[in-house]
């Protein structure tokens, strides 16, 4: 008879292709999945009686901002607690490295982390401080095209002269040869918005011979949506590489309901070329306080303010009244700070969501003391709330969306589905139970129904919290095989 390392019995099993389950046995060993089939006749020290539980792959958060979580809290209780088994860093510009600071790190880099979090001069020392951290979960990175700004302009409210441009595009060729995922942008900041298409264009040259891709958190998601995707396929067609939209929304009530129209751009450019987005359950964004965002008719909720640190979770509209100033005025007083848009439309939201070119990805800001409930929510939301009880979404495609779709379209070999010889990255759930429990009021708060995570073969999570095991790797870039 044979033996492997764990035996898990009787599961209701999504393999991550978006196929209906099926009844499985799966046996992992070394890390990995040894076998697949049904009433295996195996043995093992550890068996698992999963009946009546859902196996999956485990999910991959496709945009997060762990970058520096990775390293200084290496437990990720807040990705492991919902089954995520690996996050993708380094978007929306920003990545911890390669960084070199001139002074404290330019808005919205202080996401990441004071000037102190900056000290990965090169990809290869981010991806060593990473294996000696040893995280729970797999990390796999973007560089950030404001990262690369930051390194090479002496300021960033322009565009890169060619000298600049050449030497940012030898630092993202060294990351690429590293195993980057391929280049993110964040154009609607003030530190990138300066930058012309031609410049991120010339950047992004290396990307195709690499196998990358191009993600980018768009000029703007406000009034010019279509234009600023016109921008980012124009630079995915013209460099030959895959674009990925950053949570895709219609930011601002007087762009409510436009998701119909944004999705037919999508639709069309994909007959075209590899295009897709990825998107967060919730009608809400989160992001440093930017005084354009500042609408009276949004709630906005202050998550950190370097002024004035006592405001997190009050909203701005509170603190302007005490204030006896505008809700620009405060805004103004209150920077640097944090919030919470509450300025998206529920409808817009579904829609995008459901797409079938929509992976799931938390945008969590883990250094927010009152952060979005997305960090510790966002992938029980989608299978409790949006597939369970209002049958937006098929589980199975649910899951598809969080494991065999970002795992191909980023490249990362050997995951994403439950196969003979793929890597053990397993969540078992209680398709009934599973929910997010976190919310704006109490953000903090782990998922119910998440049964058993595994990351490279060793049991990370159950259902009574973290075993305190952490198998987390560096996944290199591998070969992209876009599903559109």
């Amino acid at each position: 008879m044979l033996s492997c390392d764990i035996l898990i019995r009787n599961a209701s099993v999504l393999d991550g292709s978006g196929a209906e389950s099926e009844v499985l046995d799966v046996a992992l060993r070394d890390g990995r999945i040894c076998e697949v089939g049904s009433a295996l006749e195996w043995t093992a020290p550890s068996v698992v009686d999963a009946e009546g539980l859902t196996l999956a792959p485990g999910f991959i958060d496709v945009h997060t901002h762990d970058d520096i979580s990775v390293i200084r809290t290496p437990a990720m209780l807040p990705k492991l607690s919902q089954g995520v088994t690996t996050v993708i860093v380094g978007n929306c510009g920003i990545s911890a490295a390669p960084v070199t600071l001139q002074g404290e790190p330019p808005d919205p880099m202080n996401l990441l982390g004071n000037a102190d979090a900056f000290c990965y001069p090169t990809f290869a020392a981010y991806i060593e401080a990473i294996r000696d951290a040893q995280p729970a979960v797999n990390v796999a990175s973007l560089v950030g095209h404001t990262a690369l700004r930051n390194n090479h302009m002496d300021r960033l409210d322009r565009t890169a002269t060619e000298p600049e441009i050449t030497a940012m595009r030898s630092q993202l060729s060294e990351a690429l040869e590293a195993g980057a995922l391929g280049l993110s942008s964040g154009l609607a900041y003030r530190s990138a918005n300066g930058a012309s298409t031609d410049e991120v264009m010339e950047l992004a040259q290396p990307l195709a011979s690499a196998g990358a891709v191009y993600v980018t958190h768009m000029r703007t998601e406000a009034d010019g949506i279509l234009d600023a995707m016109s921008e980012a396929f124009e630079i995915g067609r013209l460099c030959h590489v895959p674009v990925v939209l950053s949570h895709l929304k219609c930011a601002g009530i007087a762009n409510w309901g436009r998701s119909d129209e944004v999705l037919r751009a999508l639709e069309t450019v994909r007959t075209m070329q590899p295009a897709g987005c990825d998107c967060y359950p919730y009608a809400a964004g989160s992001s440093t306080l930017d005084l354009e965002q500042v609408d009276e008719r949004v709630r906005i909720t202050i998550t950190w303010s370097a002024q004035d640190p006592e405001v997190a979770g009050l909203t701005l509209a509170q603190i302007a009244e005490a204030w006896s100033v505008t809700q620009v005025e405060a805004a103004q007083r209150l920077q640097p700070a944090g919030a919470i848009y509450h300025s998206i439309s529920e409808a817009d939201m579904r829609r995008i969501l459901a797409h079938p070119a929509t992976m799931i990805g938390s945008d969590g800001l883990p250094n927010d003391p009152r952060p979005h409930p997305r960090l510790w929510g966002t992938f029980p939301r989608v299978l409790g709330r949006y597939c369970r009880d209002q049958n937006l979404i098929a589980l199975p495609e649910a899951v598809h969306k969080m494991t065999g779709m970002p795992a191909q379209r980023f490249g990362l070999a050997e995951r994403g589905f439950v196969r003979k010889g793929y890597c053990a990255d397993l969540s078992l759930f209680n398709s009934k139970k599973i929910i997010d429990t976190a919310t704006f009021a109490d953000p903090i708060r782990a998922a119910e129904g998440i049964v058993g995570v595994w990351v490279n073969g060793v049991l990370s999570y159950t259902a009574e919290g973290a075993t305190g095991k952490r198998a987390g790797h560096f996944i290199p870039r591998g070969k992209t095989a876009w599903i559109q």
